[in-house]
């Protein structure tokens, strides 16, 4: 049986290097995998947007979201991968937690921002570090 992998993306340079390195890995990982995207609601909401357009901002993120699931999606079917594309609202950290647990993945494959480390993630936290604490399944950390 082939594991489920979830593989979590953002517009980051960080997202793009797991994406590549998952591409120069090929011959480790399974042939399908489950991209997610995130759209971070909760920074929706600290903007000062006028309720009137707030229907617009959602659309333009959510088109700039499945925009950068279907370009991933393209790099990673020329290396031969297969992949099934997520588009979810919400807080990164929950919902790829929730993703990941609910849906039962075998293995979530993200990417650490560099230049972090240990105390600004304490005070100020990581999505990378509370998913890697809050999963059932293993996490495999770039």
């Amino acid at each position: 049986m082939t594991p489920k992998i979830l593989v979590p993306i953002n517009d980051s340079p960080t997202a793009k290097r797991t994406i590549d390195k998952i591409i120069e890995l090929q011959d480790r990982f399974p042939k399908k995998l489950t991209l997610l995207y995130v759209i971070n609601s909760t920074q929706l909401a600290y903007r000062m947007i006028p309720v009137f357009q707030v229907d617009m901002v959602k659309e333009n993120a959510t088109r700039a979201g499945r925009t950068l699931l279907e370009q991933t999606d393209k790099k990673l079917q020329k290396a031969g991968f297969t992949n099934e594309l997520m588009l979810e609202f919400g807080e990164p950290r929950d919902i790829i937690t929730h993703t990941a647990n609910v849906q039962d993945f075998q293995l979530l494959v993200i990417g650490r921002h560099e230049g972090g480390g240990e105390i600004r993630d304490v005070l100020f936290g990581s999505v990378a570090n509370h998913v890697l604490h809050n999963v059932k399944c293993p996490v495999l950390l770039f």
